[in-house]
């Protein structure tokens, strides 16, 4: 059975879909488009999903809204359904929640610190379907000229969040100071 949980902010809903396993897991996190709110999305895919929350869900929520706030909150990998990921996209994720606040690294550094340099696209990809957006600060990631490149909840979330993480830009592209890998 698989449950969802949603949250307002200031970019719109996020849904939470989980499941009781051991311990409750996040099996994916969904962040509202322009036109898509998230629960409409997380219904689509989790048809037969009920609302409910858990202690441990409730203080993730509690957790995210922290995180949407502007407050340096850092999530652990655990509790996340890792192992519906691809054993490369596992290890794309692992490599961009390394990526600490107030920094950026590019699809081609990222593959190179992977070892696998050539495969921006590939890491690029492997971001762009993120299940866990925000927990893996996928938004970390921008193109190597410093365009911000695409982002599951739209280029203004992402842009928001590289700005309240303390990142700065030039015009429409990241200053390329602050950069890891």
């Amino acid at each position: 059975m698989t449950y969802l949980i949603t949250l307002d902010s200031r970019f719109g809903s996020l849904t939470l879909a989980w499941e009781r396993r051991e311990a409750p897991t996040v099996v994916q996190i969904f962040l509202s488009k322009p036109g898509a709110p998230s629960e409409e999305r997380a219904k689509s895919r989790y048809p037969a999903s009920v609302e409910s929350s858990d202690p441990h869900i409730d203080e993730l929520i509690h957790g995210l809204k922290q995180y949407l706030g502007g407050l340096d909150v850092r999530f652990s990998l655990d509790g996340l359904a890792m192992e519906r990921c691809s054993p490369f996209q596992q290890r794309v994720l692992r490599a961009e929640h390394g990526i600490p606040r107030g920094h950026v690294s590019t699809y081609g550094r990222i593959a190179g610190h992977l070892g696998r340099p050539g495969a921006a696209r590939g890491v690029g990809r492997a971001l762009a379907t993120n299940p866990f957006p925000l927990m893996i600060p996928c938004h970390r990631a921008v193109r190597s000229d410093g365009a911000i490149g695409g982002y599951q909840g739209g280029s203004d979330m992402k842009r928001a969040l590289l700005l309240m993480e303390g990142v700065e830009f030039d015009g429409e592209k990241v200053k390329m100071k602050s950069v890891y890998y």
